[in-house]
Order: C-alpha cells, then sequence, then structure tokens
C-alpha cells in the first residue's frame, strides 16, 4: 500500500493463518456484547469470489448510473494486475475465492428505528445505537452487512444545510455530480490492491456535506456491523467540510467470531477546506478472524485542521494507515491513536503525513498495547515537500507489552526535502513495570486488578479525546482484552 514505505523492514513473526489456528485464538476473551450471531435466512448474497458477472451483479442491485458502473469493472481490471503487498503481515487465509462480496438484508433503508425489522433492530439495539442517538448524536447511519438498515438525520441539523445520506441515495441524488467529482480521487483504485478491490465492490457507507461556515455542535454517526460468515464489507465514507465550517464525525465497527476468515475492505475520503476543521473518531472492533484492510485519507487547504481519534481493536490482521496531506498554507493535523493486540493478531498500524503548504503542523500521538504473543507494528511516515518552508512535525509512539511473549516494533520514515522545517520523532517500547505492580498489590489491589489499573492508566490520554460514550466503549475493551489474558 502507498501509505507506507514499501521497502520498510518488518519482524516476521510467522503467524499461521489457518482455519484451526483461526478457532484456537478465538477463545478467550468474553465478547458476548459483540459476538452474538444473527440468522439470515432470507437474505441475498452474491456467489463467493470476484469475476466481472458478480461486479456486474453487484452494480445492478446498487442501480449504478454507467460511470459508476463503468469505473467497478476497470477496478477489477486493476485488482487482478496488482500484487499483494509483501512487506506487511502476512494475509495467506485471505483467499477471495471463499469471500462473498456482497449480503444484502431483507430490508429496505428506514428513516425511523421502528419500522427497522426485529431481528436486525435488536443486533443494534444490543450496541446501544438507539441510545447513543437520542442521548448524544446529530444524525445516524446503520449499516447491516452491505446496506444501511436505517438513516435519520435531526431536523435541527437538516435545517442548517447539512446533508447526511447512505453513498447510494447521494450518487443518484441531488449531490450526483458532487460525488462524481470527488469519489475515490484522493484514494484511487490505483493506489494498491485492496483500494481497488474496494472501487469495484463498495457498497453502503455515508455522504456528509457541510456547507461554508455551518458548525455542527453535536456529532454524526455511522456504525457498521458485519453479520454474515465469511463475507467482506466495503462501506464507502466521503465527507466534505466546506470553508469555515466544523464538524465530528464517529464510526463504530464490529462483527461476530466466525471460525473462516471474513473481510473489511472500506475506503474514508475526508476533504477539509479553506479554515474548516474536522474531528473523525473510530473504534474498530472487528473480532479476531477479520482481516482488515482498511484506507483512510484526508486533504487539508489553507488553514484547515484535521483531527483523528482512532481506536484499533480485533482483527487477526489490519493495515491501517490514515494519511493527511496537508496542502495549504497553515493546514494542520492532529492523530491520536490507540491499538491493544492479542493471541494470533499482528495489528499493522500507524499514519502518514505530507506536508505540502507553508506553515504547515502535524502531531502524532499513538498508544500501543500487545499480550499473550500478540503482535502490533506501528508504522509513520513524515514527508516534507520543498514547498513546505517552516514545517513542523513531532511524532510520538510508546508501546506496552504486557508479557515477554509479544512483541512490539515501531518503523518511523521521514523524508525531508527542505532544510527550513523542524521534525522530531521519538518512541518508547517497554513491559509492565514489576514494581508498580508490586506498589498497587501492597495496598490491596489484587494482581490482576493492578496490572488492568496499569494499562488503563496509559490508555487514559487517549481515551479522554473520545466522546463520552466510545470511551467507555474502549476501556470496556480493554477490561475485556485484560481479562481474557489472565483467565
Amino acid at each position: 500500500m502507498s501509505e507506507v514505505i514499501d521497502d520498510a523492514v518488518h519482524f516476521d513473526p510467522a503467524i499461521d493463518n489457518t482455519k484451526d489456528d483461526i478457532n484456537a485464538y478465538l477463545e478467550g476473551t468474553d465478547r458476548s456484547l459483540y459476538d452474538f450471531k444473527d440468522d439470515e435466512t432470507g437474505f441475498y448474497k452474491v456467489d463467493e469470489g470476484l469475476t466481472p458477472e458478480i461486479v456486474d451483479q453487484i452494480s445492478k442491485e446498487k442501480n449504478d448510473p454507467e460511470w459508476m458502473h463503468e469505473f467497478r469493472l476497470k477496478s477489477l481490471e486493476l485488482y487482478n494486475k496488482m500484487q499483494v503487498p509483501n512487506w506487511g503481515p502476512p494475509i495467506d487465509g485471505l483467499d477471495m475465492n471463499n469471500i462473498i462480496t456482497y449480503v444484502r438484508p431483507n430490508t429496505k433503508m428506514k428513516g425511523t428505528w421502528d419500522e427497522v425489522p426485529e431481528e436486525i433492530k435488536s443486533a443494534f439495539d444490543k450496541l446501544g445505537i438507539p441510545q447513543a442517538e437520542h442521548k448524544y448524536l446529530a444524525g445516524v447511519g446503520a449499516q447491516y452487512d452491505s446496506e444501511l438498515v436505517y438513516h435519520n438525520l435531526q431536523d435541527f441539523v437538516a435545517q442548517q444545510g447539512v446533508v447526511y445520506s447512505d453513498m447510494e441515495s447521494a450518487l443518484t441524488g441531488k449531490y450526483a455530480d458532487m460525488v462524481h467529482e470527488y469519489f475515490m480521487k484522493l484514494v484511487p483504485p490505483t493506489d494498491h490492491k485492496f483500494a481497488a478491490l474496494h472501487g469495484a465492490v463498495w457498497s453502503g457507507g455515508s455522504f456528509v456535506y457541510v456547507p461554508k461556515g455551518v458548525k455542527v455542535d453535536i456529532p454524526l454517526q455511522s456504525y457498521f456491523r458485519l453479520n454474515a460468515k465469511g463475507a467482506g464489507q466495503f462501506e464507502h465514507t466521503l465527507i466534505i467540510v466546506d470553508e469555515g465550517a466544523d464538524l465530528h464525525f464517529i464510526e463504530g465497527c464490529s462483527a461476530p467470531k466466525w471460525n473462516v476468515a471474513n473481510l473489511h475492505a472500506g475506503c474514508v475520503e475526508l476533504y477539509v477546506k479553506k479554515n474548516a476543521r474536522l474531528r473523525y473518531s473510530t473504534i474498530e472492533n472487528w473480532s479476531k478472524n477479520m482481516y482488515n484492510l482498511n484506507t483512510k485519507r484526508a486533504l487539508v487547504e489553507e488553514g484547515g485542521r484535521m483531527e483523528w481519534v482512532s481506536g484499533s481493536f480485533g482483527s487477526h490482521v489490519s493495515y491501517l494507515y490514515p494519511t493527511t496531506i496537508l496542502k495549504g498554507k497553515g493546514a494542520d493535523c492532529e492523530y491520536t491513536g490507540i491499538t491493544f493486540s492479542g493471541k494470533g493478531q499482528d495489528l499493522d498500524t500507524g499514519c502518514r503525513m505530507v506536508h505540502i503548504g507553508e506553515d504547515t503542523s502535524s502531531l502524532v500521538t499513538t498508544k500501543s498495547l500487545s499480550k499473550d504473543g500478540g503482535i502490533g507494528t506501528f508504522r509513520s511516515a513524515v514527508e516534507i515537500m520543498p514547498t513546505a518552508k517552516r514545517a513542523k512535525s513531532s511524532v510520538d509512539c510508546q508501546s506496552l507489552m504486557l508479557d515477554d511473549i509479544s512483541r512490539s516494533d515501531t518503523i518511523p520514515e521521514m523524508d525531508v526535502k527542505t532544510n527550513n522545517c523542524d521534525v522530531g520523532h521519538e518512541a518508547k517500547i517497554g513491559r509492565i513495570s514489576d514494581e508498580a505492580v508490586f506498589y498497587l498489590m501492597s495496598r490491596g489491589i489484587p494482581e490482576n486488578e493492578a496490572r488492568a489499573m496499569i494499562v488503563s492508566g496509559f490508555a487514559n490520554p487517549i481515551s479522554k479525546e473520545l466522546p463520552l460514550e466510545y470511551a467507555a466503549e474502549m476501556n470496556n475493551l480493554i477490561k475485556l482484552e485484560m481479562e481474557g489474558s489472565m483467565a
């Protein structure tokens, strides 16, 4: 993938991707909140595999305009010509011949929660989506497998001219020209093999447009649930925040565990116009049979600000490197992220900052936790172009290994093409201090709780950046992972 340097060194732990190994390490952590499965009798599914006929079938189901149909087929051609990346974690267990690329629930998208079929509504009820909408959010989209099943935007936000819809409605509706102008321009199908895959079979996702000068005071949210066994989810998120506007957008996702591979290859394209601000918060909480090969990218114009808050949990293998292109003068970006890798997981994550404009700045702060033999790799790429005079960039990554069989690697890359800039990188890797555990135990705290307290304190700077309900979810996920490691 182009988000990181192709010749970066990777310490290969030789993960085996067989079905038996997936079964072996799915046990141990109580993820019952997320691991429930729903009956999909009556759901429409395309055949397994990836062929022109399947792409034609998906395009027909989506009622694509002709340009999108052609775009899908060209993307498939690119996919078939491109090689799988050979520098990251192995993904040998992912066979596209066994992946179902489109699953349609037996319902059309609804505008009120009461209209959603009971069996699907119960899944999102368990995840707390309706409560979150009523308490915190200005708008919600809920995707189940390949299609949105529910979408709603509060009236007071719509009256500000904010557009928030599913991608299919935007593709064929009033904003069709805008979608055509921006769709996969930041992440073209030529970028890497899984961008091409996304271009061929994408389905669902969110379209957001915030008009000039409009400040959305309450977050918008999309939630993605992949329930189908052996399926892929390929949602597309396109957000355009116009000049002087302000938005906080939240994405959450989860999936139950299966004993076969599932795939997530979504795409996020974010456009931050002059003097605009966008905060994009996400908790990716996939089950540990998931291959998470997601691509996210933002383009920031003059005086604009991009804020990423990212939590990566679950999945068997992750390739995730959000990229920010600081194009305009004075554009800046802050990236705050955390990953937690456990048994059988190889989470290869990081971010990339591309400084083009003068006086641009970027700040990267990440935390990485690994336990039970989990592997966490952080890759950062900072590029300072010749035009980026007086650019500033700082990268700070901290890794905590919870035992002596886990590993954590940091792979920084800095490509500086001007002398008139300030670039720094700092990395710290260590284990939980026995002295700190002993101190807490001497105060009457059991060892398991002491270790969990230390981990929570380590993660606290990240959780403080999340909305309240998502900070609670992240802390709960850490707690579950810690309980699993001590079972």
